[in-house]
């Protein structure tokens, strides 16, 4: 166990940009710590990827983290960590905290005992999620809507677009159809949507991200391990991409609302063998 004061960064990862809503949470839930983001955003989206595909970029994005001198990992990607999480924890000696669907908070606000819950389609199929809802369903029903082109829409920074509200109408309208009045966000893109999905849904539904809970999860694995950085100074954070370097870098920029700098993943860390 590490001394208190650990000046090592902490490393994210998700597919894209959308692990960026749960880096906001973990900026405000831990001001002095340093943070290392890489937006795989020239392998998104994961959710339709072989859970092997997702594997190995979900290893090598770690690696070079840790190279980089990362004393713990967030796996900000919900598909990353259905498919890849446990097999992290084994092969790295570091904290590694991934995403849940906030199923059990769901379950407990749900007046009409039926949950609904967005998700990639990987997300949905993995036998971590069914275990999860297994676990905590009890006498509630869970509806669960895949969503597919919602990544997309967000990694080009189409938040307000006609083909986004499309969807979005579509796919919550089926799970308001199925009684809903609880819409888990199973996705690290879909805060960045939250604003129309509620307004499609309506006062009667409550939404729900799970990103402060991560946030608040990082801070007691920190310091259950004796690594936080609690010295009094801003923190600071540093990005990169295998994605186009300047389209990305505009959109980090317009959803950090900060004056990133975007680095270009090295090109060997950019390759599924």
């Amino acid at each position: 166990m590490m001394d208190a004061n650990d000046v090592r960064p902490v490393g994210v990862f998700d597919s894209g940009v959308g692990g960026l809503s749960v880096l906001r949470c973990m900026r405000e839930e831990l001001p002095n710590e340093d943070f290392l983001y890489v937006a795989d955003s020239g392998y998104a989206p994961y959710g339709d990827k072989l859970a092997e595909y997702i594997e190995k970029r979900a290893f090598t994005i770690t690696q070079f983290l840790i190279k980089e001198g990362a004393k713990a990992i967030v796996v900000a990607c919900n598909t990353a960590t259905a498919v890849a999480i446990a097999k992290l924890r084994s092969a790295f000696d570091i904290p590694i905290i991934g995403m849940e669907p906030g199923v059990k908070p769901a379950i407990a606000a749900t007046q009409c005992k039926v949950v609904g819950i967005m998700a990639t389609t990987e997300t949905l199929k993995s036998e971590k999620f069914r275990l999860l809802v297994n676990r905590f369903c009890n006498d509630c029903t869970i509806v669960t809507q895949a969503c597919p082109g919602l990544v997309e829409q967000v990694e080009r920074f189409d938040l307000e677009g006609k083909k986004t509200c499309e969807l979005l109408k579509r796919y919550v309208g089926e799970l308001l159809e199925k009684g809903v009045d609880i819409i888990v966000l199973g996705c690290t893109h879909y805060p960045f949507l939250s604003g129309i999905i509620q307004k499609i849904a309506g006062n009667g539904v409550k939404v729900i991200d799970t990103g402060v809970a991560v946030a608040r999860e990082v801070r007691r694995r920190l310091e259950a391990a004796g690594i936080l950085d609690d010295r009094l100074k801003v923190g600071m954070e540093r990005f990169w991409t295998s994605g186009d370097l300047n389209n990305v870098q505009i959109i980090i920029r317009q959803l950090w609302k900060g004056d990133a700098i975007v680095r270009p993943l090295p090109q060997g860390q950019m390759i599924v063998n």
